[in-house]
C-alpha cells in the first residue's frame, strides 16, 4: 500500500464556534492540527503519496501543508465543492488514485500503530474497533472475518464493533459509488453484489471529534505520549512534576507549579505563582498572569489570561483577552448542540478573539461565540452567538 486518500472537506457544524473560521481537520490539539497527526501516521508507515480531499476553508489546509515536503510526504489536492458525504468525496479522486489505496478520515485522531498492520492488508477491507458506546458510529456486523453489514447509528446496536472510517480499496470501488453519498452504503452495495469486504481490528489510538468537549478528550490522549522537554527559562522556585514540554523563549516565572502531562508552546509568559495541572495544552505567545490555575484545558495561541483566574475543563480559542479573576469551573451540565442535549462535565468553550472584562464568571457548559465581548463582573451561560455583547 503506497497511496492514501484523506477526506478533509467537512466543516464540523456541531463543533461551532471553533469551526466558523477553520475546517474541522485544522482544529489544534496539543499544538498541531488533527490532520497533521493523520499525515504523520501515514508517513511513519511508509505511505508518502497522499491525496487530500478539501472543501470548507481549504486555503488553510493549502497554506499549512503545502506540497507536504516538510512532513516527508508528497501531497496533492482534490476539491469537493459540495460536502454531500464520504462516498461523494471519494468519487472526486477517481482520476487521481491508482491500484490499491487507503482511505482515512482527516478529522479523527489516528496513531501510527493504529494502521501499522492495516497497511499490509489486501483490499477490500475495513478497519474496525471495539468500543463501549456505539451510539455515534456505524456498527459492523462481522461474519467469518468479513463484513456482513454496516448499520449507521443504530438505536439498538447488534454489537460493539464500529467502523473507524479507515478502508483499503482498489479502483473497483468506483464501480459501486454511483449515486451513493456515504462509504458505508457503498460497502453494503458491494456486499450485496458478492464482493467480500475483509475486517481488520485495531486496538490502537482512534478517536473521533464531533462536539466541542471532544477536543479535551483528544488532547488528553495525545498528552499521554508527550516527552519531557524543557526549553525557555525556568526561574527559581518553579516545580515541575511528570511529563512537561516547554517551548523555546517561554518564561516560567518563580514559584509556578506544573504537573504533567502538559505542553506549553513558544514565547509564553507564565506566572509567577501559576498552577498548571494535568492534561493542559497551551499554545504559542500565551500570557498567564500570577495566581491563576489551569486544569485539563486547551489554550490556543495568543491568549492572555489575567491574574487570579481559574480555568477547568475548558477550550479557549486563539486571540482571547481575558482580564483578571475569570472563573470557568467545571461541573456536570446539559449542553445543547443543534437539536440535541448532551450531559457532560465541562467548563467554558470560548471562540476566537473574545474579550472578557474583570471578574467574569462562565457557567459550566457555556459556549461563547467568536469575537464576543463580555463586560466586567458578568455571569455568562448557555450559548452566545458570534460577536455577542454582554453588558
Amino acid at each position: 500500500m503506497k497511496q492514501a486518500v484523506i477526506l478533509a472537506a467537512g466543516e464540523g457544524q456541531r463543533l461551532r464556534p471553533f469551526t466558523i473560521n477553520k475546517p474541522k481537520v485544522m482544529l489544534s490539539i496539543a499544538g498541531k492540527p488533527i490532520l497533521q497527526y493523520v499525515v504523520e501516521a501515514l508517513a511513519q508507515n511508509g505511505i508518502r503519496d497522499i491525496v487530500i480531499v478539501v472543501g470548507y476553508c481549504r486555503e488553510q489546509i493549502f497554506d499549512y501543508f503545502g506540497s507536504g515536503e516538510q512532513f516527508g510526504v508528497a501531497i496533492s489536492y482534490v476539491a469537493q465543492e459540495r460536502q454531500l458525504g464520504t462516498a461523494h468525496a471519494l468519487a472526486q479522486v477517481e482520476d487521481t488514485v491508482h491500484g490499491e489505496f487507503l482511505v482515512l478520515p482527516g478529522d479523527n485522531l489516528i496513531g501510527a500503530d493504529t494502521i501499522a498492520q492495516f497497511v499490509a492488508v489486501r483490499p477490500n477491507a475495513v478497519l474496525v474497533k471495539k468500543i463501549d458506546n456505539t451510539v455515534r458510529y456505524g456498527v459492523v456486523a462481522v461474519e467469518g472475518g468479513a463484513v456482513r453489514e454496516i448499520v449507521e447509528k443504530p438505536k439498538e446496536a447488534e454489537g460493539n464493533i464500529v467502523n473507524t472510517g479507515i478502508y483499503a480499496f482498489t479502483r473497483e470501488v468506483f464501480d459501486f459509488v454511483n449515486d451513493e453519498l456515504d462509504i458505508p452504503d457503498v460497502i453494503n452495495k458491494m456486499i450485496s453484489q458478492n464482493c467480500a469486504i475483509k475486517v481488520e481490528e485495531t486496538s490502537g489510538t482512534w478517536l473521533d471529534i464531533v462536539y466541542p468537549w471532544d477536543i479535551l478528550v483528544l488532547n488528553d490522549a495525545i498528552l499521554q505520549q508527550v516527552p519531557t522537554s524543557l526549553g525557555g527559562i525556568l526561574e527559581e522556585g518553579v516545580s515541575i512534576k511528570g511529563a512537561v514540554s516547554v517551548g523555546k523563549d517561554t518564561v516560567i516565572r518563580s514559584n509556578s507549579y506544573i504537573v504533567g502531562p502538559v505542553i506549553i508552546g513558544e514565547n509564553c509568559d507564565i506566572g509567577p505563582n501559576v498552577c498548571i495541572l494535568p492534561s493542559t495544552s497551551i499554545g504559542d505567545n500565551v500570557v498567564i498572569a500570577p495566581f491563576s490555575q489551569i486544569e485539563n484545558s486547551v489554550i490556543s495561541d495568543d491568549v492572555n489570561i489575567g491574574a487570579g483566574s481559574i480555568v477547568q475543563d475548558s477550550v479557549i480559542d486563539e486571540g482571547c483577552i481575558i482580564k483578571g479573576h475569570f472563573t470557568a469551573c467545571s461541573a456536570e451540565t446539559e449542553v445543547r448542540i443543534n437539536d440535541g442535549y448532551h450531559s457532560v462535565c465541562v467548563g467554558a468553550m470560548l471562540g476566537t478573539g473574545c474579550n472578557l472584562g474583570s471578574g467574569v464568571v462562565a457557567q459550566p457548559g457555556v459556549v461563547v461565540g467568536n469575537y464576543s465581548q463580555v463586560q466586567a463582573l458578568k455571569v455568562v451561560s448557555g450559548k452566545l452567538a458570534d460577536r455577542s455583547l454582554v453588558v
